[in-house]
């Protein structure tokens, strides 16, 4: 994987698949988000399951959280680091509940993309606000 927007696609399926539950409300939230948002401008959303089986692949083997995250990195350009971490924010968002799992896997994201935490702290009172039920 080289290109950034495969990158992101990484670190929205990792996200899911961190607590083992790959809900529906996921998979649909990483298929909107491919479908409409500009940073996967050119983005062909029939690439999505290719891309999420060879991440899925790479999580099977030893290593496998570290394995995606160094292709992530490798892939990913500096300024588009807080959007993984906004994406990885929404599919956590998307059904509703914050495993354990998924909370380590954010904690991990922030220190392997370098967030500072007062922005890591602004992109997770932006996703808690968007899920905010009356």
């Amino acid at each position: 994987m080289t290109d950034y927007r495969s990158a992101l696609v990484y670190v929205m399926v990792l996200t899911s698949a961190s607590d083992s539950d790959m809900t529906d409300s996921e998979l649909a939230t990483i298929g909107e988000i491919v479908k409409f948002l500009p940073v996967f401008k050119g983005y062909n959303p029939e690439d999505l399951p290719m891309d999420s089986r060879e991440c899925a692949n790479l999580l099977e083997g030893d290593d496998g959280i570290d394995r995606v995250l160094d292709k992530v990195v490798a892939a990913l350009p500096e300024h588009l680091r807080e959007t993984a971490y906004a994406l990885a924010l929404e599919v956590v968002a998307a059904d509703g509940i914050a495993s354990q799992e998924e909370l380590r896997l954010l904690e991990i994201l922030r220190h392997t993309l370098d967030i500072e935490r007062l922005a890591a702290a602004a992109i997770e009172r932006g996703a808690r606000a968007r899920y905010m039920h009356a």
